[in-house]
């Protein structure tokens, strides 16, 4: 029997705004941008990121234009603060990026965040506490006057500590209240303005005042509602700078945010493709190539997604999803045949006209404006079959391919489908993924390997076969792949790297092998896939490098 929600659940409580002007604005200039993807995103992971992919997170946020990272929570992690101390001991800061880091409004937290920034160019102290009714009755037990004195203390604390450090120059201001959307209005402001009475910010050093909607609780133009009384009652609005914190619980953040913006909000933060806690947080990629659809420079490089789209799936450790708006592996799709029909006349149109306005029905964006082509929008049948080759397989065979793979392999059944005129049986199916990607399907092939540690930068050696004849090769690298790989560069004479590695188990217990993917970068630009499969992960992964060694060779 199904619960009746009005027994269990109340509507969330409008703002009286009767004159509300944020329905007839527009958005015309980007905002601030603050990634968060290596704190708020990397604290949501299932295994959170270690040095090697937060650098690689960085990078690609730096890469983009970010000019605010927020680069984790130092004092709560040994993991963020060395992370944090590498970035500016090692000078990998540029001059025009500000990191931010995270703590609670804590001395202790606070003391140590200290620690961990001493010597940064330019640093954001982002510090907070939670002030919603719910949170004060239920997990702090607090009145208002006891949660405002657990702001105000810290903010006397961070003012005193940065005067003493000699960083005043280096470090600005930001404080949220925590579970804003959850606040009275009328306390937000009061509680924002104590802090403000602490910080003394001017219109030349402006304190950020953060408004998460941490969990959103209605719709978005509740929120926007909330963010316009918060900017029209503030007190000294040009020595603040309005930013906005969206969680996506109820599958609008990126409308939140939009309207919070037209309601005035200066700066959003945000992770790429939208990976956070629960239902994650709003999505910078979608809120960017939004406005980037409405003819404005959201000034974050966003022309090569496919790239973006491995950094995150790689650092994350989470696929993205093929629907994902701009950056699925389907979104520029059509398998209607209407649709297709109206896509390939839209580009005639566009080709005979010689105008460089993009109207193309069914396509709001241009997709090589993303790095991506038309193969998929001119190609559509092709496209038909990837989902039952994966399917067999993974019921089968228990191998569940990535879905670029199942694209690339989806092609080499296609030719074979349609050079035996016949449907493929799921053995027929095997032995074409055996043929290509398995033991065999070319000159190498691995036998063993020896290196004296799986982490660091070892050397390492290896037994092959060329043509049937034995040799030992040698590399060096971080780690058994990496030295194999090197090795394997020096023997062939290819140019390649891997891009991308992924790794699950085939069947369960004692005897259940390993099968390991990867994806080889050649210098061109293009890749290709390696598929490995023994019961040593290890083994597994170099015999897919030789895999994709033997496919390249061929290429």
């Amino acid at each position: 029997m199904m619960i009746n929600p009005q027994s269990k659940y109340r509507a969330f409580a409008q703002v009286h705004l009767p004159d509300r002007t944020w329905p007839a604005k527009t958005i015309t200039t980007p905002p601030i941008w603050c990634s968060v993807d290596l704190r708020d995103g990397n604290q949501s992971l299932i295994e959170p990121m270690g040095h090697e992919r937060k650098m690689r997170m960085w990078n690609a946020l730096v890469k983009m234009g970010f000019k605010e990272i927020e680069i984790g929570f130092p004092s709560a992690s040994q993991t963020d603060f060395d992370f944090c101390r590498f970035l500016i001991d090692n000078g990998k800061i540029p001059d025009d990026v500000t990191i931010q880091v995270l703590v609670q409004c804590r001395e202790d937290l606070i003391r140590r965040t200290f620690e961990g920034i001493k010597g940064a160019k330019s640093a954001i102290v982002h510090f907070y506490n939670s002030t919603s009714e719910l949170q004060r009755r239920v997990v702090f037990q607090k009145d208002k006057e006891g949660i405002k004195e657990i702001a105000v203390n810290a903010a006397k604390l961070i003012r005193a500590m940065t005067d003493e450090s000699g960083m005043a120059e280096a470090i600005r201001f930001q404080y949220s209240p925590e579970s804003f959307m959850g606040t009275e209005l009328d306390y937000a402001k009061e509680i924002c303005e104590a802090v403000m009475d602490v910080i003394q910010p001017t219109p030349e050093r402006k304190l950020i005042l953060n408004l998460p909607f941490t969990v959103e609780a209605a719709t978005p133009n509740v929120h926007a509602d909330q963010i316009e009384w918060s900017i029209r009652n503030i007190k000294n609005r040009d020595c603040i700078y309005y930013s906005i914190h969206a969680h996506n619980d109820r599958g609008c953040a990126v409308a939140a945010t939009e309207l919070s913006m037209m309601a005035g909000a200066d700066r959003v933060e945000g992770t790429l493709f939208g990976n956070g806690e629960r239902t994650g947080n709003v999505d910078i990629i979608t809120l960017a190539m939004n406005m980037f659809s409405q003819g404005i420079d959201p000034k974050l490089d966003i022309s090569n997604v496919n790239e973006l789209v491995r950094m995150a799936e790689y650092c994350n450790q989470l696929p993205i999803h093929p629907r994902h708006p701009y950056a699925g592996e389907l979104v520029f799709t059509a398998f209607s045949g209407s649709h297709q029909d109206a896509i390939n006349k839209g580009f005639k149109h566009m080709k005979a006209s010689n105008k460089p306005l993009w109207e193309v029905p069914y396509l709001p964006i241009d997709p090589m404006d993303l790095g991506r082509s038309y193969e998929a929008v001119v190609r559509i049948n092709s496209q038909s079959g990837k989902g039952g080759v994966a399917y067999i397989l993974e019921t089968e065979h228990g191998i569940e391919l990535p879905r670029r793979l199942q694209i690339e392999f989806s092609k080499v059944v296609q030719l074979i489908a349609d050079g035996e005129g016949v449907e493929l049986s799921a053995d027929r199916l095997w032995n074409a993924f055996e043929g290509t990607y398995l033991e065999g399907n070319g000159p190498y092939r691995f036998v063993e390997h020896k290196s004296p540690s799986d982490h660091g930068n070892q050397p390492i050696s290896a037994t092959i076969t060329l043509n049937g004849k034995t040799k030992t090769i040698k590399g060096q690298g971080n780690g058994p792949i990496d030295g194999f790989v090197d090795a394997m560069r020096r023997e062939s004479g290819l140019v390649f790297d891997i891009s991308d590695y992924r790794e699950q188990s085939m069947g369960h217990g004692a005897n259940a092998a390993a099968i390991a993917f990867v994806d080889l970068r050649l210098a061109d630009g293009t890749t290709l896939f390696g598929v490995g499969i023994d019961k040593n992960i290890v083994v597994a992964s170099l015999k897919a490098v030789v895999s994709g060694v033997n496919r390249l060779v061929k290429k």
